[in-house]
C-alpha cells in the first residue's frame, strides 16, 4: 500500500475512536507533509512563501493554497491518474474552478459517510432533487454527489427534477399520502429553484401533514437567474410558504470532498474530515482564531476569511484559503456562512502564475 492509500484509509478511519485512528491534527499534519513534496503546484507555492515543511508542527502555521489556483492550474498530488474533472458553474470557461478527482470511489464514500453522519443511512430517504442548472452541466461534483446518494437510497422514488415543477409537486403529494413508508423525503435544491418552486403556494397546501417527514435543503446560488439574497432572508421566503420551521443547507464547493451540513438558521456544523480556520481579512497569513485557544470555555465568535482544512483532498490540495467570509464559535465545532470576498478585497493572491 502506497503512502496515497494509506493516507485515504486513515481518513477514512478518523475519529472512530479505535487505538490507531490519527487525531484530525496529526493526520492534516501528515497529509501537508505529502503534498508539500509531491504536489508540483503546492510545493512551488511553499517555495515562494519560503516555508520549510519540516518546521510546520501545528495547523495554523500550515500555508492554505487560494482557492483560485484552481482557475488556472492543474491542482494535483502525485501525478494520480484523473478519473474526472469537476468544474465550477461561470459565465467563461477562463473563469471556472477545475477539481482533478483521481479516486471517484473515494469521494463516493467519504460523502456519503458525511451524509449519514448527520443525517442516518440513505436507506432512510427519498431523495428528490431539484437541481437545474448544475443538470445543464455533465460536470458536477454536486450532481455526481446526489446522484451516488439517489443511487444508494435504494428507493425507486428518488430522481431529478430538471424544469418539471409540476411532476415534482405530483412525487411529493404521492409520498405524502404514504403513510405505511418510514422514509423521510429530502429535497434538494439549488436556491433559485427552490424559491421559483414556492411561488406556486396553492399547490403546497398538502405538505402540512407531511411536514415531519419533510426535509429542505438549499445548495446556495442564484447563478444569475434571480436577485442575490442573503441566506437568512432565503430561509424567510421558503418558510414561510412552507409549513417547515427550517431549511437545511449545504456547505460544500467544486475544489473540496468534504461538505458541512446545517439543519436550520445557516449554523454548518463540520464532518470529521473538515476543520474551519478563519483568517484577518486584510492579512492571509495571519489565522485569528489560534489567540483564543488558551480559553475555549468563552463563547466568543470569530469572524473572518474561510480557511478550510478538508483531509479528503489527497489527490489535489487539502489546505484551502477560500473567498468565504465567516464567523464561528471557537469552543464548537459550528461556523456561519456571512458574506464573500469582493475581488477587491483579495489580499495575498500575487502569486497566482508561477
Amino acid at each position: 500500500m502506497g503512502i496515497r492509500d494509506e493516507l485515504k484509509s486513515a481518513v477514512l478511519q478518523i475519529n472512530d475512536h479505535s487505538q490507531n485512528s490519527h487525531t484530525f491534527e496529526e493526520l492534516a499534519l501528515e497529509i501537508f507533509r505529502f503534498q508539500a513534496v509531491a504536489n508540483p503546484v503546492y510545493q512551488e507555492y511553499l517555495g515562494f512563501l519560503r516555508v520549510n515543511p519540516q518546521k510546520i508542527d501545528r495547523l495554523d502555521k500550515i500555508p492554505f493554497l487560494p482557492i483560485q489556483f484552481f482557475k488556472y492550474h492543474k491542482v494535483i498530488t502525485d501525478h494520480a491518474p484523473t478519473q474526472m474533472v469537476f468544474e465550477s458553474s461561470g459565465t467563461t470557461q477562463q473563469n471556472t474552478s477545475k477539481h482533478y478527482v483521481s479516486d471517484l470511489p473515494f469521494y463516493e464514500h467519504i460523502s456519503q459517510k458525511i451524509f449519514e453522519q448527520f443525517y442516518g443511512p440513505l436507506t432512510d430517504y427519498h431523495i428528490l432533487a431539484l437541481l437545474p442548472s448544475y443538470l445543464e452541466r455533465n460536470n458536477s461534483s454536486l450532481v455526481y454527489m446526489v446522484q451516488s446518494f439517489i443511487y444508494r437510497t435504494f428507493s425507486r422514488e428518488s430522481g431529478f427534477y430538471l424544469h418539471n415543477t409540476t411532476e415534482l409537486l405530483e412525487k411529493l403529494h404521492q409520498l405524502s399520502e404514504n403513510s405505511q413508508t418510514h422514509r423521510k423525503v429530502l429535497l434538494i435544491g439549488v436556491t433559485f429553484a427552490l424559491l421559483d418552486l414556492v411561488e406556486n403556494e396553492r399547490e403546497l397546501d398538502f405538505l402540512d401533514h407531511f411536514k415531519d417527514k419533510l426535509i429542505v435543503m438549499e445548495t446556495g446560488g442564484m447563478k444569475g437567474r434571480r436577485k442575490e439574497l442573503l441566506r437568512e432572508e432565503v430561509h424567510e421566503i421558503l418558510t414561510s410558504h412552507l409549513p417547515i420551521q427550517h431549511i437545511h443547507s449545504e456547505y460544500g464547493m467544486t475544489e473540496l470532498l468534504s461538505q458541512g451540513y446545517s439543519k436550520g438558521e445557516g449554523v454548518f456544523e463540520l464532518p470529521d474530515t473538515m476543520k474551519i480556520l478563519l483568517r484577518e481579512i486584510n492579512d492571509p497569513f495571519k489565522i485569528i482564531s489560534s489567540q483564543f485557544r488558551a480559553d475555549t470555555s468563552k463563547e466568543t465568535t470569530i469572524r473572518g476569511g474561510i480557511n478550510v482544512i478538508d483531509l479528503a483532498n489527497i489527490d489535489s490540495c487539502s489546505f484551502i484559503e477560500t473567498q468565504d467570509l465567516g464567523a464561528y464559535q471557537v469552543n464548537s465545532r459550528q461556523f456561519s456562512v456571512i458574506g464573500r470576498f469582493d475581488n477587491s478585497d483579495i489580499r495575498g493572491c500575487n502569486l497566482l502564475v508561477l
